[in-house]
């Protein structure tokens, strides 16, 4: 992987256009012999709650997509390939005074231009740290929270959205800073900052895939045009990862209106064609093609068969209380 140092984009360049995720994404399952594409979600309305104090008097809690690294899941590490044991299908939480181990190796992250090998530029627990040390922030909340990547919308409205505003509103949070990965991470954290704001907790989602937040309708987004696990910052890099979470911080204060969108002047590295990568099937060969739908069928099997576990474990709690 190469990157260079801190460079700023010039929005108005066309090579520093977006990479459409939402089309690209369509073309790429339709390529590999899916049927109808993937419905994804879109509101019209979209709900606003700005912060009724000074960040510096604020409560502030993290929320993510990384699962919790399990040992006995398989490779889970740095530049490991797509991993469907690693998933995990409930909300969670951690102690924000530790330093957890958190991997991505469960999503479609881009693996060709990043490793995931710094767990600050997808988890931005150290900088909101440093963020409450300098007085930026009034406070981190004691938890951060795991929100399951769920391509079911309605499980993601009706079970984890409420979840995850429970475990917000015990904290006495004012405020939330949800950090996505995969595309459809983008998604889940879109419904949830969605459902958190219409509680009174303002939020302020940091992503890479900008079509896909702004489609489901969100109050706030910064937008770093990153390869996708590196919405925090670049890795390796602490100054991009404090400036990335400036910017967040900056918006959750200074947004008036919903769909508020503001871009990273990061730029990921001194051209734009990695861009071109990304589940792109007019780059892939007809061998290639095969190899890349086999896997993937055999990666949701493996998610369906540990989703229908994790459903009866669960079914099996409730009904023992």
């Amino acid at each position: 992987m190469k990157t260079n140092s801190p460079a700023h984009a010039d929005p108005g360049s066309d090579q520093d256009a977006p990479i459409p995720y939402l089309q690209r994404i369509r073309d790429y399952y339709q390529g590999l012999g899916y049927g109808a594409p993937y419905e994804w979600a879109h509101f019209d309305r979209v709900p606003f709650h700005r912060l009724r104090q000074p960040l510096a008097q604020c409560r502030v809690a993290l929320i993510t997509t990384a699962a919790p690294y399990q040992a006995d899941k398989g490779d889970q590490g740095p530049g490991a390939p797509y991993n469907a044991a690693a998933k995990f299908y409930q909300v969670y939480s951690g102690d924000c005074a530790q330093d957890p181990d958190l991997r991505i190796a469960h999503v479609a992250i881009d693996r060709q231009h990043t490793y995931a090998n710094d767990l600050a530029a997808y988890f931005p627990l150290a900088a909101l740290r440093r963020a409450q040390s300098s007085g930026r922030i009034g406070a981190l909340a004691p938890h951060f929270h795991g929100l399951p990547t769920n391509r079911s919308q309605r499980t993601t409205l009706e079970v984890d959205a409420p979840e995850l505003l429970s475990r917000c509103q015990a904290d006495g949070v004012e405020a939330a800073i949800l950090v996505p990965n995969c595309p459809v991470c983008h998604q889940s954290v879109s419904l949830a900052a969605r459902w958190l704001e219409q509680h009174g907790i303002a939020t302020v989602i940091m992503g890479c895939a900008k079509d896909i937040v702004e489609y489901v309708g969100v109050p706030r987004l910064l937008f770093t045009d990153f390869p996708l696990g590196n919405a925090a910052g670049r890795p390796g890099d602490l100054a991009s990862q404090d400036l990335s979470l400036a910017l967040a911080l900056q918006l959750l204060e200074s947004a008036t209106a919903a769909r508020t969108t503001v871009q990273s002047p990061l730029r990921w590295r001194a051209d734009s064609t990695w861009k071109l990568d990304y589940s792109n099937i007019e780059r892939l060969t007809p061998e290639e093609i095969v190899r890349r739908r086999a896997e993937f069928d055999r990666g949701k099997d493996e998610a369906r068969k540990l989703r229908d576990i994790a459903a009866q474990v669960d079914g099996a709690s409730s009904g023992a209380c």
